[in-house]
């Protein structure tokens, strides 16, 4: 990490919306965020868009059964596998592609956020994508050695091709490593093999040329995390701000390197996003901030280099509630600029 990202907390969210219309869902994004618009996955509208089944598409012997994946014998299925370690030597995304059946939303951004400064988009992550697709034994592939490490680079070509499309209506990107599946990493219950960890977030890192962000949405080991490619962390500020403050020497170290913290601060859940208002988020998210000020950090240093989001995706929400936590991320965003951005 060489450049220093200062977003100023500026508004974005991190991908999935309630709606079944991606026209719908792509105005109420442009309408809110529109100066870091993303690009809407829509699980609603088909099973194909769900974050693990959505970035299946093209994996060999990939076999969907609802929001279920595993993987089964196919035809020269060795050889599919050496050929995407050897498209990502070539660094060939061309065949990695994502449909409009898998992303109706990413199809309707595309002729909708033209003109934008900046767009972000997202790629489910290895840990869990590997967690969540199996064997045909049931074992998450991410126990298999091999099966691992050609889904990260599986996914690292799909991010690649993904950034390579957004590309062409906008110079700016960035892209979100989504992995709620690290909420698990040190867990008895979920065994995550820690030392897979880095080295698998980075495969999919090197696909992404631009500003490459990490999203986990609950409690994690972030000294792993932070010690990755990463540019951006983004996690549910609403919830978890004191598992991020307890590793304040990390995240000091991560900022003055020039990486940037998503505060996900806006309730991605509907019953406590009713109650709150922009006063209590704005005092919130300064709570949240708070303590990495003791290391010397200003206020003004870490909404520099900041974002506000909502805490989560907005997919288990109403339209209503969605629309409602993308104004008040909008709002808060501009409350705490006034107040802290030049």
């Amino acid at each position: 990490m060489s450049t220093r990202h200062e977003f100023g907390c500026l508004p974005t969210a991190i991908g999935s919306m309630p709606h079944t219309d991606p026209d719908e869902a792509c105005s109420i994004v442009m309408k809110h965020l529109p100066d870091i618009p993303v690009w809407p996955q829509l699980p609603r509208r088909s099973p194909s868009e769900n974050m693990v089944v959505q970035y299946s598409e093209g994996f060999p012997g990939a076999v969907i059964d609802g929001d279920r994946i595993h993987i089964g014998p196919s035809h020269d299925f060795e050889g599919q596998l050496e050929r995407i370690h050897t498209d990502c030597e070539q660094d060939n995304a061309r065949d990695y592609g994502i449909s409009s059946e898998y992303a109706a939303g990413l199809y309707a951004f595309l002729s909708r956020a033209k003109g934008s400064e900046i767009v972000k988009g997202q790629v489910t992550g290895p840990i869990t994508w590997g967690l969540t697709v199996t064997r045909s034994d049931g074992l998450g592939i991410l126990y298999d050695d091999t099966l691992a490490e050609t889904a990260a680079k599986f996914l690292r070509l799909k991010a690649s091709w993904q950034e390579n499309t957004l590309r062409k209506i906008c110079p700016n990107t960035i892209i979100f490593v989504d992995e709620p599946c690290l909420v698990s990493l040190g867990s008895v219950f979920t065994p995550i093999p820690e030392e897979k960890v880095p080295g698998l977030l980075d495969e999919v890192f090197k696909g992404i040329k631009g500003i490459k962000g990490l999203h986990c949405c609950g409690n994690t080991d972030w000294s792993v995390l932070l010690d990755t490619a990463v540019d951006i962390l983004s996690f549910d500020a609403y919830n978890y701000a004191s598992s991020l403050s307890s590793h304040s020497d990390k995240v000091r170290s991560f900022l003055e390197r020039g990486g940037s913290i998503a505060w996900g601060i806006v309730p991605s859940e509907e019953e406590a996003l009713a109650k709150e208002s922009l006063p209590g988020l704005r005092d919130r998210l300064e709570e949240a901030m708070a303590p990495f000020t003791r290391d010397g950090l200003s206020f003004k240093r870490i909404t520099a280099q900041g974002l506000v989001t909502p805490s989560c995706g907005l997919a288990g929400l109403s339209p209503e509630a969605a629309s409602q936590a993308l104004a008040l991320t909008a709002e808060l965003s501009q409350s705490i600029r006034s107040r802290y951005v030049a």
